[in-house]
């Protein structure tokens, strides 16, 4: 006859369970673990009532997740107890604890379990006992998890880390903005659960989109359009031109306000490519993916899907608006994971895209796509391969349309896009150069072979270096906002005979995204070029010019253009320039020590020759700032006059730490800056 033990309580043994299986950061007020890896419960019995014995004892544990738990989704699996617990399914052992009052029970969860909350349950032939809830996650420190990592370091980078730097700029002058991941914060583990079930997946089908969640490819599927708020009451909502009613993207500093504001109120506006990609890193971390935030320099936008990014000219240099784009910079993530669905060659770094930019199986989503296939244009892998390849790899060709309609190529590049693709480097707060994980080296004869493999019509050839015209552009040494500044284009003639042609120096603002905006300078003349020499066209950019019509991101595109309409010839140059910004300083006062106020002085000068209106700083911080970003009015700041600022802050926990702020202004935006902070006991 079995023996029924009268259970008084049960202790999910939260502190040791949490701190063994990397969720301490937690806190200590939920038990959540990682899938593949045994957790341990201690079940406290009555006083005088029968004793756990392994030979006259045994019980039945249930675990359920979802609204719809059942066995055939492995969303409601049963157990019993064996001598100890194996690391391909779920299963448990128990042992007497030293009293005889209490048992301590080993659980070991299946490496590929659906991810979420679950319930426990203890069942003695039909008395049911519940011994509490549990969160599971996918788990990197495990094998037999598809997103297991072997190295340590990267997954406290990849996993653990909650700040980071996020590449931003060109290619020619690369900066790195602090973002506050927290994927740890108080709420935020609950918030992306919550994105998971109210994808519409769930809505249509909570239990197979519940026993899916075992799988990291389609949960990454699913943060990619949930992300955004496209198709979905997804987290934010894209905007590059309109900011009125939300949040101006560049103030942004951190994942948990995103999160905490979409949890209240639907929907935030607004958010650009690094928002959404550094709130789905935060996400894909939280739950456990290894995420990190990747940026493309010169990145395609290929609407028709031919691998070519066609620019259009009318006849005087101007730029006819058409479908495809080059962004001066593009970001999203990679997750690490297992890919059974390919075969094959395609586990590690998958892309994945949550800014809406084109509908992959009817949703904006794109990803996750291996990069192996994209390295070797292998286009036919999902998901979206072809989109993403034409992102870092696409050919350029530049047409000019004739008064007749007839389009005249005058231009072409087969290097300019997808340059210094960069993501944080493991453990140090530098760059780390990817590019050679998306593509072979360029102009390679691999990478050739494998755009010719990926796009076998339709090709450019390279060009040489066939005697013609030669453009460049060149800049001055210093470019910081607010001043004026000179710049100009160098006009070479390779040919054997005289070149006359009208020679043009263009200066507009431009988005990070490609869009014109508006001009800002501009000079014109008719030269005359003898074989083998120069001329020279200078252009002075003034701030009376420039400082109405650039974006937040400080960007001025700069065309140099020849034409000749009597022989039909047509040569371009450009060159994108971001203009040099303020630095902040921050300067800790005394040292920082755990549960006592410490006070930072900020301050930046206004580089502007006019006043700044509406200042003010915002700072964050993990473990220094309760989770929620500190914003400090400061008014008007005069020219070349600074702006001061002093925050005081509790920190709650000891450890190293960053302290992130923001700058922002009516003129003057996106200005960010960060200091560690090492807190003492």
């Amino acid at each position: 006859m079995t023996q029924v033990l009268e259970i008084e309580r049960c202790d999910l043994e939260i502190k040791s369970n949490n701190s063994s299986h990397h969720t301490e950061l937690n806190g200590e007020e939920r038990l959540i673990v990682r899938r593949g890896q045994p957790f341990s419960v201690t079940l406290h019995l009555k006083p005088g009532g029968q004793q756990f014995t392994l030979e006259k004892t045994s019980f039945t544990l249930t675990v359920e997740t979802g609204p719809l738990p059942r066995k055939e989704s492995d969303t409601k699996v049963s157990f019993g107890l064996s001598d100890s617990t194996v690391d391909t399914e779920w299963s448990a052992s128990a042992t007497n604890g030293p009293s005889g009052n209490t048992v301590s029970v080993s659980i070991s969860s299946c490496p590929n379990a659906p991810i979420g909350v679950y319930s426990l349950t203890l069942d003695q032939e039909g008395n049911k006992t519940s011994l509490g809830e549990f969160i599971l996650l996918f788990n990197a420190w495990c094998p037999r998890d598809a997103v297991y990592m072997r190295s340590e370091g990267k997954r406290q980078e990849y996993v653990l880390a909650q700040h980071g730097l996020v590449y931003r700029g060109t290619h020619k002058r690369i900066k790195g903005s602090p973002w506050n991941f927290g994927q740890f914060e108080p709420g935020v583990l609950d918030i992306c659960l919550k994105i998971l079930d109210d994808n519409p997946k769930f809505v249509s089908d909570a239990d197979q989109d519940c026993s899916a969640r075992r799988n990291p490819i389609y949960v990454t599927r699913v943060l990619s359009a949930m992300i955004n708020s496209n198709d979905d009451s997804g987290v934010l909502v894209g905007s590059w031109s309109d900011f009125s009613g939300g949040v101006h993207p560049s103030r942004w500093i951190g994942s948990g306000d995103v999160l905490r504001q979409w949890k209240e109120s639907g929907p935030v506006r607004y958010g650009q490519c690094w928002v959404f990609a550094a709130v789905e890193c935060t996400v894909s971390r939280a739950l456990g993916v290894p995420c990190r935030v990747v940026t493309n320099f010169g990145s395609a936008h290929d609407t028709n899907a031919n691998l070519l990014i066609e620019k259009h000219y009318d006849e005087d240099g101007e730029r006819i608006s058409g479908g495809d784009s080059i962004w001066n910079f593009h970001v999203w993530v990679d997750n690490w994971m297992t890919r059974p669905d390919l075969g094959s060659g395609f586990d590690g770094w998958q892309a994945s895209d949550p800014t809406p930019q084109e509908k992959s199986e009817g949703v904006f989503c794109c990803g996750p796509v291996p990069l192996k296939a994209i390295r070797e244009g292998e286009l036919t892998k999902k998901y979206d391969a072809p989109f993403v390849f034409a992102e870092v790899n696409a050919d350029v060709v530049e047409l000019v349309r004739l008064s007749t309609g007839e389009f005249v190529k005058f231009s072409g590049s087969t290097k300019s896009v997808g340059s210094c693709i960069s993501t944080k480097a493991v453990g140090l707060d530098e760059r780390h150069d990817i590019t050679h994980q998306y593509k072979y080296p360029e102009g390679s004869k691999e990478e050739r072979q494998v755009f010719e493999k990926a796009q076998h019509h339709n090709k450019l050839q390279q060009k040489g270096e066939e005697p013609g015209l030669r453009l460049k552009i060149k800049l001055a040494d210093e470019m910081i906002v607010g001043s004026d500044f000179e710049v100009y284009a160098l006009l070479t003639n390779n040919c054997v005979e005289t070149k006359t042609c009208t020679f043009m120096l263009f200066a507009r603002a431009v988005g990070y995204n490609g869009r014109q905006g508006e001009n800002c300078g501009f000079t014109s003349k008719k030269v005359e070029v003898p074989s083998g020499e120069e001329r020279r066209l200078s252009l002075r950019v003034k701030y009376n010019n420039y400082g109405s019509v650039i974006s937040s991101d400080r960007l001025i595109q700069l065309s140099a253009v020849t034409i000749d309409k009597q022989t039909v010839d047509f040569h371009k140059a450009e060159k994108i320039i971001v203009l040099d910004e303020p630095d902040i300083e921050i300067k800790l006062v005394g040292e920082a020590t755990v549960n006592q106020p410490v006070k930072a002085e900020l301050s930046l000068l206004n580089p502007l020759p006019e006043p700044l209106q509406d200042c003010s700083f915002t700072c964050e911080g993990v473990g220094l700032t309760q989770g929620k970003p500190v914003t400090l009015q400061i008014g008007d700041v005069g020219p070349k006059q600074e702006a001061e600022a002093a925050v005081e802050f509790t920190p709650t926990s000891s450890g190293s730490t960053v302290l992130l702020v923001n700058f922002d202004s009516d003129k003057l935006r996106n200005i960010k800056g960060f200091i560690t902070v090492v807190v003492k006991e």
